[in-house]
This record gives structure tokens, C-alpha cells and sequence, in this order.
């Protein structure tokens, strides 16, 4: 029996198919946000595509429809070109998913996590794609790498356990556990580590066994949230006040719906409040289960420093501006900002309020309104007035 791509035309097609998904992964879905198998309008979108691909490389299009289409994406399965599996949200061949557009935005958001937020895995990662990829931006003039896009919040401590090596500076934290830690995430396995630091809790201090839930990174520092083994208790703490240890813990590894389920009400939480606090054990049970009253702050705002406070209109999702006033020429020159929260948050909202000077004062509640009174007092004692 000859083999069905012995005639050159059906060869072509064939290759023209790989070349197609190549250069346009996704293809063979009409709305990406459907969850609908590849229905025959999709198959026939794949066709097209191919039809136009052939008529660029000067190829001939003959006989070709859905039905020939859909033999030709069995052979790429049977030889493992294709997974054994269906592409719900288009067709692409192994991990090639993006488009080079697609791909460079990846690359810039790599580049930007590696160089500013000093993640050592990423570095490592953003190095193996840049020298792979530089033929490539060298053919698009440079443009694949170029960095539209960075951030700018820096990490403060170290974080490669390699470079503190090479400078001779190294120290035993976390970081030089990364690959364990994030097999242990996404395994759902509970692991015992130790912490060497804990500034806020002093009696935190020792060995913690915990899920960890994800990595985050927030202003100057990477996160570890986690969830206690014991307790369920969430917490947030800076991956560098761990030292090197961790310890996989046996028999205790659990399904990825209830890591999922532990993330989400994380962030709830992270969402319901303001900074990165997620309070102690039994104030966070209450908040858990509905019964934590929130208590209404009210900081009033004056002078240059409002109409910063006026544009930046999704600060936290129950905000609420009050009390406006202009000047003579329409200018804003004060606004009471109310948002009511969860008393473990009170600490990070007042630190947002200082940096804001005398262009702020604390109304309400009482007990916050005294502690910025004492403030102001021991302000004006470090500057005494000559």
C-alpha cells in the first residue's frame, strides 16, 4: 500500500500545514474566549489560512478542504508534531503558542522581572531565550528585544544566590531554593522551612511547616504566601527572612483544587484590605467567615498632593471621595478620602497617609486620629522650633 504523502502535491500540503502553524499559532478558533472544540467554521479558518500561506510560497492550491485538513492534523498526531489531544483554543506546535508580537511582550516582561525584581530563575531563563533569539532580533531590526515595556520597582535585598557568590557576599536565604519551592507550589506538597527574621512578630522566629501558595512580588521585596499546615492560617512574609532550609514534608501533599481554593481566598483577603497584612489567626477566621466589621477611615487631603488623590479613581475597590472643594479658578484644593477596612491593614494605610505629609489629616476613627496626634507631637519634638 503507498504511502498516503507519496504524491508530491499531498507532501506539500502537509508541509505548508506545519509552516502555516508555525507562523500563526492559534489558529483554528473563531473567538479565543469560547470553550467549544474546533467546530467546522474554525477548521474551515485553518483552511483559509493555509490556502493563503500556500499562495505566498508560490504553491498551488488544489483540492484542498476540511476534509483533507483534518487527515493531515491526524498525521501531525500520529507522528507527535501535534499532542494527542484537542486544541480547544486554536493550533500550535509544541510550545511555540505566540506570535512574535506576543512573544516579544513575554520577553520584555522576562527581561524587566529579571534585571528589577533580581529573580534569579528568570535571569537564567530571559539569558537561554536572548541567545537563542538573536537571529531572529537581528532580522526584525532589533525590535524582538527592544524593552517598550519594564518596571521599575527594584528589589532591595539580594536575591541570586550566584552573584552573592561571585561577590563574595553570600547569604543563606530562601532564594536559593526557588526550584523546590515552586515544585512543592504547584505540587501541592507541605514543607517545613525556617525563618531567621521576623521584625514585626520576634517570636516567629524558628521552624514553620506550611503550603506555600505563590510567589509574590510588591514594591521592593519577593513574597512567600502561604498557608499554615497546622491551622489554615495565611501569611505573607519576605522570601529573604527564610534561610536556605526546606524540608518536604511526607504524606501530606494535597490536590491542586485545594491549593487553588486556599490562593483565591488569599487574595479575597488581599482585596478586602490594604497592603500585604493578612492579620493574625483568629482576627482572619472572622474575616473569613463574614463577622469582622470593617471601621470607616476619613483622611482629608489639601493642597498640591489632591489631584492625585482625584485621579487615581481604582485605588482600592470601595473608595469613596467626599466633601470636594475648589478655588476661585476651579481648582481642587481639598477631598476627603473614606474607604472602610479591616483593622490589620490600619499599620500599611497609615504609612500611605504619611507619605503625604501636612497635605494630610486623619478625621476618623478616634483611636487613628490620636496615634497621627502623637505622631505630629513627636515630629515636632525631633524638630524643635530655635
Amino acid at each position: 500500500m503507498p504511502h498516503p504523502y507519496t504524491h508530491p502535491a499531498a507532501f506539500d500540503r502537509l508541509l505548508i500545514l506545519i509552516t502555516t502553524l508555525l507562523h500563526h499559532p492559534g489558529i483554528g478558533t473563531a473567538d479565543p474566549l469560547t470553550d467549544s472544540d474546533l467546530p467546522n467554521d474554525a477548521m474551515v479558518a485553518v483552511l483559509d489560512q493555509v490556502k493563503t500561506v500556500a499562495q505566498t510560497l508560490g504553491f498551488p492550491v488544489v483540492d484542498w478542504s476540511v476534509h483533507t485538513l483534518r487527515k493531515d492534523l491526524r498525521t501531525l498526531r500520529t507522528y507527535g508534531i501535534l499532542d494527542d489531544r484537542m486544541y480547544r483554543w486554536g493550533y500550535y506546535l509544541g510550545t511555540g503558542a505566540c506570535s512574535k508580537q506576543e512573544l516579544s511582550l513575554a520577553l520584555q516582561a522576562l527581561a524587566s522581572q529579571a534585571a528589577m525584581q533580581g529573580d534569579p530563575r528568570i535571569q537564567t531563563v530571559y539569558d537561554r531565550l536572548e541567545k537563542r533569539l538573536r537571529g531572529l532580533n537581528l532580522e526584525l531590526g532589533g525590535q524582538l528585544l527592544y524593552p517598550v515595556r519594564t518596571h521599575l520597582d527594584r528589589a532591595i535585598v539580594p536575591t541570586n544566590p550566584d552573584e552573592m557568590r561571585r561577590k563574595g557576599q553570600y547569604k543563606s536565604t530562601l532564594f536559593a531554593k526557588l526550584p523546590e519551592l515552586e515544585q512543592a507550589i504547584i505540587s501541592g506538597q507541605a514543607i517545613e522551612l525556617y525563618r531567621q527574621r521576623s521584625p514585626y512578630h520576634p517570636k516567629a522566629i524558628g521552624h514553620q511547616a506550611i503550603y506555600p501558595l505563590q510567589l509574590i512580588y510588591s514594591d521592593i521585596a519577593w513574597y512567600l504566601l502561604s498557608e499554615n499546615v497546622s491551622n489554615g492560617h495565611l501569611a505573607l512574609s519576605r522570601i529573604d527572612r527564610f534561610t536556605d532550609y526546606l524540608r518536604i514534608l511526607p504524606q501530606t501533599d494535597r490536590s491542586m483544587d485545594s491549593q487553588q481554593a486556599s490562593l483565591q481566598t488569599a487574595h479575597e483577603l488581599l482585596r478586602n484590605g490594604w497592603g500585604l497584612s493578612l492579620g493574625n489567626y483568629e482576627e482572619q477566621q472572622l474575616e473569613r467567615a463574614g463577622q469582622l466589621p470593617l471601621e470607616e477611615i476619613q483622611v482629608r487631603f489639601f493642597g498640591s498632593v489632591v489631584p492625585f488623590i482625584l485621579e487615581a479613581d481604582s485605588r482600592h475597590p470601595r473608595q469613596r471621595l467626599r466633601n470636594r472643594r475648589r478655588d476661585k479658578q476651579g481648582n481642587p484644593i481639598q477631598v476627603d478620602y473614606c474607604i472602610p477596612l479591616p483593622r490589620r491593614s490600619w499599620f500599611e494605610f497609615s504609612r500611605w497617609v504619611r507619605s503625604f505629609g501636612s497635605n494630610a489629616q486623619v478625621l476618623a476613627p478616634t483611636e487613628l486620629v490620636a496615634e497621627f496626634q502623637q505622631m505630629a507631637i513627636d515630629l515636632a519634638q525631633r524638630y524643635p522650633m530655635n
